[in-house]
């Protein structure tokens, strides 16, 4: 399942340098487009804001088809503060462009699926595909930071050496 999360997330993350290429995050020395995997990050001491995280969970296979299928639920968190200049009283516009970025660049749902473990990276034989984002309701936390998380299932056949 690691090249389906791996291309999964390199998908989401060069549509949404296109999309919109000042969400960035600074992380280790480096300006990145503003999305990451938890699991291949040092912990945070607190979440970021203005960027999408995105949580892995939940998998499963399913053996009685053809190929084997692999589905893995992510979780994308994100949250903002609002900007300084409004005194974050414009944190739900933000939030809500948030929202119209994800659904952007989750679309469409399909990538090709990539071997990352060599550079450039290979391309292999099937895709990577999901389902609809689950929107879960907004949470107001510390009073001042608004956020939000969707789920997404996302299925890739195992091929051979995986």
């Amino acid at each position: 399942m690691q090249n389906a999360k791996d291309s999964f997330y390199m998908a989401l993350r060069s549509r949404l340098a296109a999309l919109n290429p000042e969400r960035t995050i600074m992380l280790r020395g480096a300006v990145r487009p503003g999305i990451l995997v938890e699991e291949a990050e040092a912990p945070f001491s607190q979440t970021p804001s203005d960027v999408f995280i995105l949580r892995w969970s939940g998998l499963g296979v399913d053996v009685d088809l053809g190929s084997t299928m692999v589905a893995e639920e992510c979780e994308i968190v994100y949250q903002t503060c609002g900007c300084q200049s409004f005194g974050g009283l414009d944190r739900g516009r933000l939030l809500s462009a948030m929202d119209e970025e994800l659904v952007a660049i989750l679309q469409p749902f399909f990538t090709p699926k990539l071997s990352f473990t060599a550079t450039p990276p290979a391309a292999m034989l099937t895709q990577v595909f999901w389902d609809e984002p689950a929107f879960a309701p907004v949470v107001s936390q510390q009073r001042d930071r608004l956020s939000r998380s969707a789920k997404v299932m996302v299925y890739s056949y195992q091929e051979q050496g995986e």
